[in-house]
């Protein structure tokens, strides 16, 4: 049994514990959060033993075997290296952190320290994105990767009113790319590894951040284009095309379903049953390595999650974003 503690008190918290609770070894125990109300209220609603407003407290706090970080992008490299040195196990949201001087600083403290440290990209753990990898042979050499992850933010409302929410504040490492484009971008190393180039465009809003971007991405032999926002909707699947058939995935973020369609018109569908919530996978990979004292995960990768940081931040910084 893991004990785990939750940093914050938002919505993909919840969906953590709930997903959490569909593994046998999983047991959640702690919340920190800033706000005494918050962390009380969100105690009692899953019934946690424990609430923190002090989060060197809660890393020091021996019942906690691990923790799962889901606060603002700029706050998880400082977080994450705090419970390290606690050897607290550290699954933190993706995107891993702010820039990937902040990753490399999270790395080396996990080798020093001897603890798990994964990056909870959900997506490339799921059943549909293994399938993927097992299936890509057969569409030959790839010559083309397309992805989309728009999605309009009910936030971007509060934004023209005059309000800063976190997705739109730059101190806190906000922005479409950050949020969204990430999940078109990870799946990308994680099949091809990383890029010889990439051109970014994008639209930077009034606070500093980017609200929209389109990305080209060249491999020796495979062209990448992904688009991302938080401005407009999108509703393209993941097509990976190559000389023999191209994979169809559906909705990149949390992989619904894939198929091959191939030359004559046919498909064939290569979907895995996903038997639990999308998250419990990631959860259950990190699980295992930590029962197994494995440092880093196979899927999520420490290489993987700086290929990614780096490209994000060559992007951010070529749409004249701040990369803090």
């Amino acid at each position: 049994m893991i004990n785990f503690g939750v940093v914050g008190t938002n919505w993909i918290t919840e969906r953590f514990i709930a997903a959490g609770r569909q593994h046998g070894d999983f047991n959640v125990t702690a919340v920190y959060s800033r706000s005494e109300e918050k962390g009380q209220a969100f105690s009692k609603k899953h019934q946690l033993p424990l609430s923190f407003t002090d989060i060197w407290e809660m890393a020091r706090h021996e019942e906690i075997d691990a923790v799962y970080i889901a606060t603002p992008n700029a706050l998880h490299a400082k977080q994450a290296i705090l419970f390290m040195e606690n050897r607290k196990h550290v699954l933190c949201e993706k995107p891993f952190a702010s820039n990937s001087t902040e990753v490399s600083s999270m790395i080396k403290k996990a080798e020093e320290e001897g603890v798990v440290l994964m990056e909870a990209m959900k997506s490339t753990c799921m059943p549909n994105f293994l399938a993927v990898r097992e299936h890509l042979h057969k569409i030959g050499p790839v010559r083309s990767y397309f992805s989309s992850s728009c999605r309009y933010a009910a936030f971007y409302d509060d934004l023209k009113k005059g309000s800063l929410p976190n997705l739109f504040n730059p101190a806190l490492s906000g922005g479409a790319l950050m949020d969204l484009g990430v999940y078109t971008i990870a799946p990308l190393v994680a099949l091809f590894g990383r890029p010889t180039s990439i051109q970014a465009i994008g639209t930077v809003l009034e606070s500093g951040v980017d609200g929209h971007g389109h990305m080209q991405l060249e491999y020796e032999e495979v062209k990448a284009s992904v688009m991302f926002s938080c401005i407009t909707n999108s509703y393209l699947p993941t097509e990976i095309i190559g000389e023999k058939g191209t994979i169809v995935v559906h909705h990149i973020s949390s992989p619904k379903g894939t198929e091959i369609h191939w030359p004559d018109g046919t498909k064939e569908d290569i979907s895995n049953p996903q038997e639990y919530d999308p998250m419990y996978y990631e959860i259950a990979e990190f699980i295992q390595l930590i029962q197994t004292n494995k440092q880093q995960s196979s899927i999520n990768t420490w290489e993987n999650s700086i290929i990614t940081m780096e490209i994000l931040d060559q992007a951010r910084q070529q749409m004249n974003v701040n990369i803090n």
